[in-house]
C-alpha cells in the first residue's frame, strides 16, 4: 500500500511541477523575456531571434531607404512580435523624399536612431560624423539587384549594361538600336537626391554621367511603373523585388555582354496574362552568386557613440543576421547575405 501511495504522489509532484513550470514559461513569453518561435520561420531556426543578446527596450526611430519597404513590412513586424519592448517607429523626413541619403542625413541630426540604406556610405557622411563627435558603422544584412522594366508589349531579348547606360545618357533613342521595334524609347527615373538606388544606378552603371535629356523623372516607383504600364516604349529600373513579380509590367534579361544575358526572375517566366493568379519568383541564386550583373548589398547604418541608439542599431542588425531573420529577408523579396 505504501509503495502505491509513493507511486501516486510522485505523479502528483510530477504534473504539479510540469504545470508550473508551463506557467512560468508563458508569463516569460508574455514579458518578451523568452521569445517563442513565431510563425512563418522555422523552429528558431538554430540561430533564431532569442539567441540574440542585449536588445534593449524603448522608442526608437528608424527610416530611410524606400527598398527596405517589404522588409520593414514582412520582417520587422515580427521582430515587434517577439521583443515587444523594442518599439520600432518609421519615420519620413519632414520635408523631402524618403531614401537612403534622407535617412543618413537624418541619423547625423540625431532624429533617427538607426537608418536603412541602399547604397554604402559616402566619405562625406564618414566626415560629418566625425564633426558631431561620433562615427558611423555600416553592416550588411541582405543582398539585391537592380531590375529592368518594360511594357509587357515591348519585344526585346534583353539589354547589356552598357546598352542599358546609353539608355539612360540618350545614346539610344529607339529601340530598333538594341534588336526592338521601331519605337522611341522613353526611360523613366527618379532624381539622384531623392534614393540611394539612384545614386547607385549613377555611380554604377552610369560612371558617374549625367542623365541624358530623353529621361523623364518620376516621383516614385509605382507612378514610374504606372507610365511603363502604359506607354510601349517606357524603360525603368528599380530594386528587383519591386518589379520582378508585377503583373502590369515585366522584367528583361540583363548581362555584361549580349551573348550573356541573365533574367531576374526564375525561368520559366510567367506572362502578365497569368497573373496575379501566378507571379514570376526572384533569380536569387543568380544573385547571391553574382551571375546577375547589377547586385548590391542593402546596410543598417548605426552610430558608433557608445549610448542605446548604437545598442538598439546594433541589435536590430544581428536579428536580420540570425538564420530567422535571413529567412524572413528571403520571403520578403531579398537574397540572404549568409
Amino acid at each position: 500500500m505504501k509503495q502505491k501511495n509513493d507511486t501516486i504522489f510522485l505523479a502528483l509532484s510530477f504534473v504539479v511541477t510540469v504545470g508550473l513550470v508551463g506557467g512560468l514559461w508563458w508569463l516569460a513569453q508574455r514579458s518578451g523575456l523568452f521569445p517563442a518561435t513565431l510563425p512563418g520561420t522555422s523552429p528558431a531556426a538554430t540561430n533564431g531571434f532569442a539567441k540574440v543578446q542585449n536588445v534593449p527596450s524603448g522608442l526608437f526611430n528608424y527610416g530611410g531607404s524606400t527598398t527596405w519597404a517589404p522588409i520593414r513590412r514582412d520582417v520587422d513586424s515580427v521582430i515587434q512580435s517577439a521583443y515587444p519592448n523594442l518599439q520600432l517607429r518609421y519615420t519620413d523626413p519632414i520635408a523631402g523624399a524618403p531614401g537612403s541619403g534622407a535617412g543618413i542625413r537624418m541619423l547625423l541630426a540625431n532624429q533617427l536612431t538607426f537608418s536603412h540604406s541602399s547604397r554604402s556610405l559616402q566619405d562625406q557622411e564618414y566626415q560629418q560624423a566625425q564633426q558631431r563627435g561620433f562615427s558611423l558603422k555600416e553592416i550588411p544584412v541582405a543582398i539585391d539587384g537592380i531590375a529592368i522594366a518594360v511594357n509587357p508589349a515591348l519585344n526585346i531579348p534583353g539589354l547589356t549594361v552598357a546598352q542599358l547606360k546609353d539608355i539612360y545618357t540618350s545614346k539610344l533613342v529607339n529601340w530598333s538600336q538594341v534588336g526592338g521595334p521601331n519605337l522611341a524609347i522613353t526611360p523613366y527615373s527618379r532624381r539622384k537626391q531623392d534614393a540611394g538606388t539612384i545614386e547607385f544606378f549613377v555611380e554604377n552603371v552610369l560612371e558617374e554621367q549625367e542623365f541624358g535629356n530623353t529621361v523623364k523623372f518620376v516621383s516614385t516607383t509605382t507612378d514610374a511603373l504606372r507610365k511603363v504600364a502604359v506607354n510601349p516604349g517606357a524603360v525603368y529600373y528599380a530594386s528587383a523585388p519591386e518589379v520582378v513579380d508585377q503583373c502590369t509590367t515585366k522584367s528583361v534579361p540583363l548581362g555584361r555582354k549580349a551573348n550573356e544575358l541573365v533574367p531576374p526572375y526564375q525561368e520559366p517566366m510567367v506572362p502578365p496574362s497569368a497573373c496575379p493568379g501566378q507571379r514570376n519568383q526572384l533569380n536569387a541564386n543568380a544573385f547571391q552568386s553574382g551571375q546577375y550583373p547589377i547586385t548590391r548589398r542593402l546596410f543598417v547604418i548605426v552610430k558608433q557613440n557608445g549610448l542605446i541608439d548604437q545598442q538598439a542599431g546594433e541589435a536590430y542588425a544581428n536579428l536580420l543576421l540570425t538564420d530567422q531573420g535571413q529567412e524572413l529577408i528571403a520571403k520578403a523579396g531579398f537574397v540572404r547575405i549568409r
